[in-house]
């Protein structure tokens, strides 16, 4: 198998410089959820020495400092751009599997007669026409080479790296922490270590029943990946999820229970939107709110109940959202964090009624629900939602610095504000 990764560069920074271009070459980072710590860098950013996750209020000097252009997280911008670069990947492969939203594998193996670094230039040079996103792309015999390609790729001038061989790897492995081979996490690392394996080529050179042993079949197939055999397909159909979260922290402590009510049923409809959109059901539901770890009296309460049926539809799920609520909620403590998980979930094709519906009542509430998907689709997430969510939402999370949802939310551009289509 021939297989190659393409990385989006610093995406969530790219993502902002797509639509405005004065951002290029000027150091820009992108901050997590409320505002908290850095997630996102460009070239110039890293190379003040700002670290991955550092809390923002620590660099705040080197802001000031060197005009570091600053954006809160802006998820349905990234979300859509990352759909973009995704489509136009599939005009060069019939074989694309989504690793992540800024990363993909395609299978390149029906072009090996072909210049493989040529074709892996032109896919980067169409990507970055279409879309305005740089990538790298890195292209091995297996996946964990052609992560290790990508790595190269993104040092040098041309963005693209072909190992044509596990062989022409070890150098490049010799000088690779064992940490950084992809599904190392810092528990193996550690193991990893106190073994005499600290890089990737010892790794790779290791004895395969101690890997085995220790690592089960996971360590097998990294081993064999690492000496050029494909052990990891291309995964062009998603495995179905298992559950989907939808949760957030609060700007400020909420200890209100109608607040915390807002704050659920928002959470509720996203999710029910979500595994809408995945075509699933849910059998199990839970919601969950906790205070800060930090404070003198820290809580955290849940509830999971089982739902009568299968359901994705909104109000029914909110319902017994917000009963479960009222349960867990006990007054007197600020909470910090609140959020729903939809579990259990199965194939929106398995449907169940219970005593008291029949078919027809079924068939309106999906078109119903229908209805108020297509809407927010069009016209921007939460044009449509529920009267208890209210306008004020003080408990909402900081994105004080977040820019337009330039594809997704006309309403929010400049022209748009000004009147200019009215």
């Amino acid at each position: 198998m021939i297989v190659a990764l393409v990385d989006c560069n610093n995406f969530y920074v790219s993502c902002e410089r797509v639509f405005q271009p004065k951002l290029w070459g000027k150091p820009v980072v992108v901050l997590s959820n409320n505002d908290g710590c850095v997630v996102a860098r460009s070239p110039e950013v890293k190379a003040l020495g700002v670290a991955m996750g550092v809390p923002f209020f620590k660099i705040a000097p080197l802001v000031r400092k060197h005009d570091i252009q600053v954006f809160s997280s802006n998820y349905a911008l990234y979300g859509d751009l990352s759909n973009r670069v995704m489509t136009t990947l599939e005009q060069f492969s019939p074989e694309v599997e989504i690793y992540s939203i800024d990363e993909a594998f395609i299978n390149l193996s029906n072009f090996a007669q072909m210049n493989l670094s040529e074709y892996a230039t032109s896919i980067k040079e169409t990507v970055r026409q279409w879309t305005g996103i740089p990538v790298s792309i890195g292209i091995g015999p297996s996946k964990v080479l052609a992560k290790v390609a990508t790595e190269v790729a993104k040092k040098t001038k041309l963005g693209v790296y072909h190992l044509e061989s596990a062989e022409q790897a070890d150098e490049i492995l010799s000088k690779m922490p064992v940490r950084d081979i992809w599904g190392i996490g810092s528990r193996l690392n550690k193991w990893l270590n106190t073994q005499g394996i600290l890089t990737a080529l010892q790794f790779k050179q290791a004895n395969e029943g101690l890997i085995q042993k220790k690592m089960g079949v996971v360590g097998q197939r990294l081993l064999l990946e690492l000496k050029g055999y494909s052990c990891l397909p291309i995964e062009v159909m998603p495995n179905p999820k298992q559950e989907t979260c939808v949760s957030r922290s609060f700007a400020k402590p909420v200890t209100n229970l109608g607040e915390l009510k807002e704050a659920i049923t928002l959470y509720l409809s996203r999710a029910a939107e979500k595994i809408r959109n995945q075509k699933q059901r849910a059998n199990i539901l839970i919601v969950f709110i906790r205070s800060s770890i930090y404070s003198e009296q820290p809580v955290s309460r849940s509830l999971a109940i089982t739902l009568p049926t299968a359901s994705n539809y909104t109000p029914e799920l909110l319902a017994h959202a917000l009963g479960s609520l009222e349960t867990i909620y006990l007054p007197n403590y600020q909470y910090k964090k609140a959020g729903v998980i939809l579990s259990g979930l199965q194939p929106e094709s398995i449907r169940q009624c219970n005593l008291f519906e029949t078919e027809r009542d079924l068939q309106s509430q999906e078109n119903l629900i229908a209805v108020v998907d297509q809407i927010n689709r069009k016209y921007g997430a939460e044009t449509v939602t529920f009267g208890i969510v209210g306008k004020r939402q003080s408990w909402r999370m900081r994105a004080e610095k977040r820019s337009w949802r330039f594809t997704t939310k006309w309403d929010e551009l400049p022209l748009a504000k000004a009147g200019y289509w009215n």
